[in-house]
């Protein structure tokens, strides 16, 4: 098992060229327990047969990857795999790799796609780089450690394209894109910020109608940090202090889940639960609480459920996954699922005391086995999401 010393943060992004449906461009993510792993794959040309050749280029490279092959194995599989095409002499699709191993180590493949930016504590970092020849096509392989507030930026050839003929002579260029982002991002934006403002950029070089697909990739290294969800009463009251005393040191976010949950935080902490007297505009969703050093304070099963409907949507749906980070909703689920997005590596309690608060209860949806179930289901969305999740029973 790999020591986790960070985490990652990663968004992507894509214009399509101008009246295409599809775009050329594809990003494909995989995580476990051990590493991430980024492909963009750059299609020829554009449309429907660069989707194809860019999807199928990002799967298969990340699946031999995910699967245990080395990077370079990969790469001198998918590299001698791709065909040329005959009127240009070019690869159908070009790709860049990014694995990074949550103990640090960093690995980065690029064949013809424009050089990754890489930006360490406000400079630019080139990491020492070696030309691997694979059935005659040069891929540049580079190694290094990944640190803290590392922020990586990956893009296809329509960002440097930006502006040709229009508001530039001949494109923005690899040097420009790079002195770009050293003045417009900082070392602890967001991938999504610097995703969005670089993108915000390309689209206003080509006057909001690009000429070719262009797709932008950030990830930024976190340092490694753990939200904990104490979620119902352990099984045993003895247990009761010490897994309060867990929930307390957690380097992330530390969140309660149910009110008998939040009577036995409360009561070890020796502060007071207090209730959000404010009306809700979920109205399915029970109002929140508050303890004095803890984030969130939720009510259970009923919040949790809402939470898993909204992770459902939103892993299948990238917009509605914003949608949900930018809300301006403040009850429990929202909050809540918030807090969850926001996170890298999340670590649910699940108490496996029945809950006395159901015992009058003659058939009940919210049992002990259902709430294990859910919280089980709540783990798959987020690790389907790129989350390092972990749940203890107690």
């Amino acid at each position: 098992m790999t020591a986790e010393r960070i985490h990652i943060d990663s968004f992507w992004r894509s214009l399509n060229k101008n009246k295409e449906e599809l775009c050329g461009d594809r990003v494909m993510e995989k995580h476990n327990a051990e590493c991430y792993v980024m492909v963009l794959a750059d299609g020829l040309g554009s449309g429907v047969k660069a989707n194809i050749l860019s999807t199928l280029t990002s799967t298969i490279i990340s699946e031999m990857i995910f699967r245990g092959m080395p990077l370079k194995d990969a790469v001198e599989t998918i590299a001698a795999t791709l065909p040329t095409c005959k009127e240009r002499g070019v690869a159908y699709s070009t790709f860049t790799i990014i694995q990074i191993f949550y103990d640090g180590r960093a690995y980065l493949a690029q064949f013809d796609n424009p050089t990754c930016v890489i930006i360490r504590n406000g400079h630019l970092f080139h990491p020492k780089e070696s030309a691997v020849s694979v059935s005659g096509r040069n891929v540049h392989v580079s190694n290094f450690t990944a640190q803290p507030y590392d922020n990586i930026i990956t893009f296809s050839d329509g960002v440097l394209h930006a502006g040709v003929g229009m508001t530039l002579n001949f494109g923005w260029g690899q040097k420009e894109v790079e002195e770009f982002l050293l003045q417009e991002t900082r070392p602890h934006d967001s991938a999504r910020e610097i995703s969005r403002i670089l993108l915000a950029n390309v689209n206003y070089l080509y006057g909001g109608e690009p000429g070719d697909d262009s797709t932008v990739a950030a990830i930024c290294i976190v340092p490694a940090a753990e939200t904990r969800i104490m979620v119902g009463p352990p099984s045993s009251k003895d247990q009761d202090e010490a897994v309060v005393h867990r929930l307390m040191s957690a380097s992330g976010l530390k969140i309660c889940c149910g009110g008998t949950t939040s009577e036995i935080v409360a009561r070890v902490l020796n502060k007071e639960l207090k209730t959000d007297g404010m009306l809700s505009s979920a109205a399915d969703v029970p109002p929140k609480g508050f303890i004095d050093g803890i984030d969130l304070v939720t009510e259970g099963v009923l919040t949790l459920q809402k939470v898993n409907r909204y992770l459902n949507k939103a892993k299948a749906d990238p917009m509605y996954l914003e949608s949900l980070l930018t809300s301006k909703e403040e009850d429990g689920a929202s909050c809540l699922v918030k807090a969850l997005l926001k996170s890298t590596g999340i670590r649910f309690m699940v108490g496996l005391s029945d809950n006395p608060a159901h015992d009058a209860i003659a058939y009940s949806p919210i049992s002990l086995n259902a709430k294990i179930a859910l919280i089980n289901e709540l783990g798959d969305n987020l690790q389907e999401i790129g989350k390092i999740v972990h749940i203890d029973m107690d």
